[in-house]
């Protein structure tokens, strides 16, 4: 991002960048409390002010990757929810998560066996490269969906997923596939957007800006 803040704590619209996908929970009333899971020595938290956020609780105990912050903050938790509750995971680097979105995958995985993710699919036309940056191939784009978050799953099989794979995994649902098993795919658009490169923050900024008017 070419910033020397990490960049969940990139400014945004008025609040730095996690702020806003931590509030896309807020307000959704299936949703009970949420929790950020931080580097044991974040620096950066307590420079803000996330006072209007009611259902937060702050855990300190993130690993060096996201598999390994994930299975410590489900640890962290163990006494604090059942088995079979349902576990949301959302990137800090989505503030653009709308109500609708959410809501549509609270209603497809509320009874699923399994759970699932909010997943757009592929339109580009996919290219495999060469060593040389040169265009190898032209990959079939059929079939193809971008994962996105939160991903959706109950938390007793969650851990179990995520302590049988191991920590190289890159999503949740990736772990929960190791397993054996078939996460839902639940139908999402780019106005999800992960903030990558410096560009996306303008457009995260005319999205929020958008919702919010």
């Amino acid at each position: 991002m070419g910033s020397e803040l990490p960049k969940q704590y990139l400014p945004l619209a008025g609040h730095p960048m996690l702020w806003h996908a931590i509030h896309a929970f807020e307000h959704a009333a299936a949703i009970e409390r949420t929790y950020v899971v931080l580097s044991p020595d974040d620096a950066y938290w307590g420079r803000h002010d996330w006072s209007l956020l009611t259902k937060l609780r702050v855990l300190h105990c993130g690993g060096s990757t996201r598999a390994e912050s994930v299975v410590n903050g489900l640890r962290a938790i163990v006494d604090e929810v059942a088995e079979s509750d349902w576990i949301l995971v959302h990137d800090a680097a989505r503030p653009c998560l709308s109500p609708v979105l959410l809501a549509s995958l609270l209603a497809e995985l509320s009874t699923d066996e399994v759970g699932g993710i909010l997943a757009a699919p592929v339109s580009d036309t996919l290219k495999r490269q060469t060593q040389a940056g040169r265009i190898l191939e032209t990959v079939p784009r059929e079939g193809l969906w971008g994962a996105q978050t939160p991903q959706m799953f109950r938390h007793g099989l969650l851990r179990r997923a995520l302590e049988h794979a191991g920590t190289s995994v890159t999503d949740e649902a990736s772990a929960i596939e190791a397993l054996g098993l078939s996460p839902k795919l639940v139908e999402s658009d780019m106005t999800n957007l992960k903030v990558t490169y410096p560009r996306d923050l303008e457009v995260a900024e005319w999205l929020l800006t958008r919702k919010a008017g």
